[in-house]
């Protein structure tokens, strides 16, 4: 584009309104506007260049400009770039479904196509619902041989979520998400689901230590199945990680006995996987690392290795079985997007995960993630910050401003704004979330880089507090 800088910078003041951000700040500053990438690194459109700290909003893998992804969607493109999968398929969506199927826990075996985390939550959230509802109207038919169902019950309507969960911005994913500042204005509009307390983290109401938080947590999760599993659909949480919590990391075996309970009590469970999987935590899903095959799994972000929108809901065969019936009994499953299984996004999907298998970078990340370990460790010594998290890539520094006491900063001091604006002078972009200082780099970073942007995240910390 001929457009210059201040010209560029001024459209983007007049006309947008960015995301998660206060647009009365956003226009008094300098707008960065990114104009190419090239491995873990940004360049905008002054020339200056930045590492991607947070892999673009965790969805970056292999690095910018990949040139077997670039491939894949360049020969995708020479073929079709979309049709529409309501009543049809094809190859790209056929492929890669059969991939993930491959590599997710065993049991999940159907793969239904959405955009983003957002919407592959949705899906989960009616599938389970109505999964419960066509066996209570067999139950019915049972009980009283009829022929035709009248009315339906709706016996089980509710879910269990987690405090500070977060699992999208859509109605349905804010109903059974728990991050006060970003749900509780849109409480009139939510369905009511139960929540039970997070696994763990830095301010525990209880001054219980990490293992032993996660533990009486999961005794109350346990507690809330229980009580209420007659009207219970499903439990839904991000397995081992709460990312938009500020990384709250849960404590070994704590996902293992919630999906225990589930079993036990006849709940479904739905685990939220699109910040954690794709290899964030270590393992290409986060329920490996405790075995557990879930109902439903909700994939998005890395899926396509930070190139085109692209989500999925993977499913059971017992759930996909329970939809099977004929037409006139009317328990298709109703829901769909317009660019569900877009080829060129599949296509991209399918090259992100060949290098995956050709690069071993699940192995290779084994000693970055010890090296990530043991460059944080120092960070707990600094004045202020009160608590390190870490599982994989998923790094929050969570800063405070008594260490003592845990006591938070003022809202208006926005520490956490300043400290990313700070890193990013020094040729860093990372994010808060409130002020937890979080870094996501993307797979590919090599030791040096990572070196540096944790050097950079200390430097940053320091300068501002």
């Amino acid at each position: 584009m001929d457009n210059n800088v201040d010209e560029l910078a001024e459209f983007d003041k007049k006309y947008l309104w960015h995301p998660f951000t206060q647009m009365k700040d956003y226009v008094n500053d300098q707008p960065v506007i990114i104009s190419s990438g090239k491995g873990v690194y940004l360049t905008d459109n002054t020339g200056k260049s930045y590492l991607d700290g947070v892999s673009s909003l965790w969805v970056n893998v292999h690095g910018h400009q990949r040139p077997e992804i670039n491939s894949a969607i360049i020969e995708q493109l020479g073929k079709i770039a979309h049709s529409t999968m309501l009543g049809l398929a094809n190859e790209p969506a056929i492929m890669l479904g059969k991939r993930l199927v491959e590599l997710a826990p065993e049991g999940l075996s159907r793969v239904f196509y959405s955009d983003t985390g957002a919407t592959a939550v949705e899906i989960a959230i009616k599938m389970a619902f109505q999964f419960r509802l066509h066996q209570e109207i067999d139950d019915s038919i049972k009980e009283t041989g009829a022929s035709d169902i009248v009315k339906y019950k709706y016996v089980k309507t509710k879910f269990i979520c987690l405090e500070n969960g977060y699992h999208g911005d859509t109605i349905g994913a804010v109903s059974v998400g728990g991050i006060h500042k970003f749900h509780e204005i849109f409480k009139p509009l939510l369905f009511e689901s139960y929540k039970a307390p997070s696994p763990y983290c830095y301010r525990c109401p209880l001054g219980l230590k990490r293992d032993d938080c996660g533990m009486a947590c999961a005794d109350e999760m346990e507690k809330l199945v229980v009580d209420h599993h007659d009207e219970l659909v499903a439990v839904i949480l991000e397995p081992l990680v709460q990312g938009a919590a500020g990384m709250i990391v849960a404590p070994d075996g704590y996902l293992r006995r919630v999906w225990e309970t589930c079993k036990e009590n006849d709940v479904l469970m739905i685990a939220d996987e699109v910040a954690t999987g794709f290899g964030r935590t270590g393992k290409m899903f986060a329920c490996e690392h405790e075995a557990v095959t879930p109902d439903f799994m909700a994939l998005a972000k890395g899926i396509s290795g930070g190139y085109l929108p692209l989500a999925a809901t993977m499913a059971t065969e017992e759930i996909y079985n329970g939809f099977i019936a004929e037409y006139e009994q009317q328990r298709t499953f109703f829901h769909g997007h317009t660019y569900t299984g877009n080829p060129l996004a599949c296509a991209a999907a399918l090259a992100n995960l060949e290098i995956f298998e050709k690069e071993h970078t699940l192995l290779k990340m084994q000693d970055k993630i010890k090296l990530l370990h043991e460059k944080l460790e120092p960070f707990n010594e600094l004045d202020h910050v009160g608590d390190v998290r870490q599982k994989g890539f998923l790094i929050g520094i969570e800063l405070v401003k008594n260490k003592p006491l845990k006591v938070p900063f003022p809202l208006a001091d926005r520490v956490g704004i300043q400290v990313i604006m700070e890193a990013r002078k020094n040729g860093l972009m990372i994010r808060p979330l409130g002020d937890v200082i979080v870094l996501n780099p993307p797979l590919c970073s090599s030791i040096e880089e990572l070196d540096k942007m944790v050097e950079i995240t200390k430097r940053a910390i320091i300068a501002i507090t």
